[in-house]
């Protein structure tokens, strides 16, 4: 049983068992809450079924949720969310769909159509802003949904009820409630989710018949801006399908701000390095994505703060990383960011810690004291 009180009464039903929707099952059966399982693939069912995730709908008597979970792709989920609502009509619906207009758009048109409006009370969209580049109830984790925000899309039909049921759902996994229009939503994650996927996916294809030897020199850099570019083709098709409109939006200035930057490098590239404007039109690109990285939040949704880099190699071998932060623990530094690079074809690695500013020499000497070897003196 939970060891912490949570406002949401179960059954859950959760419809969907891949990495939303077992990792929010693992996050609701931690809390002691029933829930029951619901999935077209049976593999991906039992998968979820075996982890903790739940138990299978079709193991159930008489179900009678309180709380239906889709957690389909966009371009069924509307489907789904219609099949519950009428299927359950003491049950509040809600959806994880990471595109909001269409998904609420179909579900209120068809029960218009149906003369159903009355059903639509009891359902509120939503999306947790929570999920990483590996799909299926394998990779599920019942802390994936701490600290992240949740959307909560409620629609002009939506019941007080219903919207506080979905906020309660997300507090009690630890993720935080933020309410948004289903058009807001969606402009939103095209700039910051569903965009970034695609110029990773595009960066990252360039890579597919690249000569070994360039692969080789390859570090954190690219690494970094081709790791979702692992995700599950098929999920991120109905997404972006489904949200194309204010995808176009962002990538037609980002086209622009390409084709401008082509323009003066091809002149430098024939006339020469400092010709054609290149300069310039090379610092406008590396400007404005300074101002534009100054405005993501800090820690914890916080205000942007500025960190010093401390940088320390690693001996390749157990446990040398977990000393390093033992160490700084017991020099009273706190870790505020963390990044690894491997050095090529040596059995070290780099450490990338950032760290406050006013600590920074402190953290330096101590660690030097200690033996660590620091990247400034490590040549």
């Amino acid at each position: 049983m939970s060891s912490r009180p949570v406002a949401t009464s179960g059954p859950v039903l959760i419809v969907g068992s891949g990495l939303l929707g077992a990792s929010l099952g693992l996050a609701l059966r931690g809390a002691g809450v029933d829930v029951y399982l619901h999935d077209t693939s049976p593999t991906a069912l039992r998968l979820a079924q075996d982890i903790g995730a739940g138990v299978p709908l079709s193991d159930i008597t008489d179900p009678s949720p309180s709380l239906v979970v889709v957690a389909a792709p966009p371009d069924v989920a509307d489907l789904c969310i219609l099949d519950a609502l009428r299927t359950f009509p003491s049950a509040i619906v809600t959806d994880v769909a990471s595109v909001k207009s269409a998904v609420v758009d179909g579900v209120l048109t068809t029960l218009a159509t149906a003369q159903q409006e009355g059903l639509a009370a009891r359902y509120v969209g939503s999306h947790p802003m929570a999920g990483r580049e590996s799909s299926g109830a394998g990779a599920a984790d019942a802390d994936l949904f701490y600290g992240r925000p949740w959307v909560v899309v409620a629609h002009e039909r939506s019941s007080p009820q219903a919207v506080l049921a979905v906020r309660m759902l997300a507090g009690d996994v630890g993720a935080v409630p933020v309410e948004m229009d289903a058009r807001t939503h969606d402009d939103s994650v095209a700039l910051v989710s569903h965009v970034p996927q695609l110029v990773s996916s595009l960066l990252a294809a360039r890579l597919a018949e690249a000569r070994s030897e360039s692969l080789g020199l390859a570090g954190q850099g690219v690494r970094d801006t081709t790791r979702i570019a692992a995700s599950d083709p098929r999920l991120w098709t109905a997404i972006l399908a489904g949200n194309a409109g204010p995808v176009v939006e962002v990538l037609e200035p980002l086209r622009a701000d390409l084709d401008d930057l082509l323009a003066h490098l091809k002149a430098a590239a024939q006339r020469g390095p400092l010709r054609g404007g290149s300069v310039g039109a090379v610092n406008k690109v590396m400007e404005a994505g300074n101002r534009g990285v100054s405005r993501l939040p800090g820690k914890h949704g916080g205000a942007p703060r500025r960190y010093a880099l401390l940088e320390v190699l690693i001996p390749d071998k157990p446990g040398e990383l977990g000393r390093l932060f033992t160490e700084l623990g017991e020099i009273g530094i706190n870790i505020e960011d963390l990044s690894l690079e491997h050095s090529a074809g040596q059995a070290l690695g780099l450490a990338r810690i950032m760290v406050d500013p006013g600590r920074l020499n402190e953290a330096e000497k101590e660690l030097e004291r200690r033996g660590w070897r620091l990247i400034t003196n490590a040549v």
